[in-house]
């Protein structure tokens, strides 16, 4: 099990790569940076965790916006270089409201978690938490001994993993696997972003295509 603590800059760079309409407007430069920061805020404090200086919002989209720029400058160089990809496929996006769980719940809950998964993988938020994990009838099981919960699984889906070494430029590489996933009509169903690791959420159908295309970056 892995725990991701998120920062502003990795929140804004999630938010817009899951949404494929602000995510072209941000390449393109068509959107005002303080509008978006605005349309945005309320989830990027969500996803770390307290309140955010709105200007603060506005330079993480700056930087990111800036990225497609610096990502064109070196065009020729493999921006994956040395990266490591791993795929899972059969994988569940879980996520439980923490107004449900007491802390000595929620850490049982993981230890039921770790029983039957031990690479699960763990995204903390504000007022909720996120689980990656085999798509199992155990797990299945354990979801349906909440029965006051109700749709807050996803399944039929898949994760890639993408590990980069030597501490890259973190927002290169995320502008780069978006866009030339988005490029091949692949859409992201969520992605998260850690200190070494980017991982990235996909429908089970597309998982093996964006492995190829990555791979095939990989070793230009």
């Amino acid at each position: 099990m892995r725990a991701i603590n998120i920062s502003v800059p990795d929140a804004v760079r999630e938010i817009i790569t899951r949404n494929r309409s602000i995510y072209d407007c941000v390449k393109m430069d068509l959107i005002n940076y303080t509008a978006l920061a605005v349309k945005v805020q309320k989830d990027v404090e969500t996803q770390v965790g307290g309140p955010v200086n709105l200007n603060t919002i506005v330079v993480a989209i700056k930087r990111y916006a800036d990225s497609f720029d610096e990502k064109d400058e070196v065009q020729n160089e493999s921006v994956l270089k040395n990266a490591r990809l791993s795929l899972t496929d059969g994988v569940a996006d879980v996520r439980f409201s923490t107004n449900d769980f007491e802390i000595g719940d929620a850490a049982d809950l993981m230890n039921r978690f770790m029983q039957i998964d031990p690479d699960y993988e763990f995204f903390r938020l504000t007022d909720s938490f996120r689980v990656l994990t085999e798509d199992v009838e155990d797990v299945r099981k354990l979801l349906a001994s909440f029965p006051n919960q109700k749709n807050f699984f996803q399944t039929g889906l898949a994760k890639i993993s993408i590990h980069i070494p030597n501490t890259q430029n973190r927002s290169d590489i995320v502008s780069y696997v978006s866009e030339i996933l988005h490029d091949d009509g692949i859409e992201l169903v969520n992605a998260y972003f850690g200190q070494e690791d980017i991982v990235i959420v996909l429908h089970e159908e597309d998982a093996a295509r964006a492995y190829k295309i990555l791979r095939s970056e990989i070793s230009k």
